[in-house]
């Protein structure tokens, strides 16, 4: 068996089609590097307007619901420009929910009222879509332990990214259903 060394497989050769061909690449353009294009949208959009670009939506699959019966919903964020966009959140959680601006009646598990102080952020790419699927079991919660069923009624399920003032920048939706006997 002959060396890699010995068999001139490294040789180079303009004149021999078999051969590897010396190149001179000194001063030629090579490919630009990719630029991560959310931190230069994060540089050159501000802030204020990023969240023009951002829309939200809840939707049901039917507006009424028995009572007792869970209610699926679908809140759906979208980046309606053709470039990268995100928004800075108060705090990791990137978005919540409600019924009727409750919104220990979502969580079963997690506490919302207390989320780090760190901020957080939710990016989305262009023209990006997001969906989030929840349920809503039509239960209020009245101690950390206790939860009561809903009474018949209409009631509002919101959604809303985690900013301030979230109604003023168009990062909040909401619909209605009925609980009917």
């Amino acid at each position: 068996m002959r060396r890699i060394y010995e068999s001139d497989a490294l040789r180079r050769d303009d004149d021999d089609p078999h051969a590897s061909a010396e190149r001179d690449d000194e001063g030629a353009i090579q490919a630009l590097r990719s630029v991560p294009a959310t931190a230069l949208s994060d540089r050159l959009v501000p802030r204020g307007l990023r969240r023009r670009f951002v829309s939200v939506d809840v939707e049901t699959p039917r507006r009424e619901f028995a009572v007792g019966e869970p209610v699926p919903f679908v809140v759906t964020f979208r980046n309606r420009v053709p470039f990268p966009v995100s928004i800075v959140t108060a705090s990791p959680l990137p978005w919540t929910w409600s019924v009727d601006g409750d919104v220990e009646a979502a969580a079963a598990d997690v506490s919302l009222r207390d989320p780090p102080d760190e901020p957080g952020r939710f990016a989305f790419d262009r023209g990006e879509r997001k969906r989030f699927r929840r349920r809503w079991d039509g239960l209020f919660r009245v101690t950390d332990s206790e939860w009561v069923p809903a009474d018949p009624g209409e009631y509002v399920i919101g959604a809303a990214a985690n900013v301030a003032d979230a109604d003023a920048s168009g990062l909040r939706a909401e619909t209605r259903v009925r609980l009917v006997e």
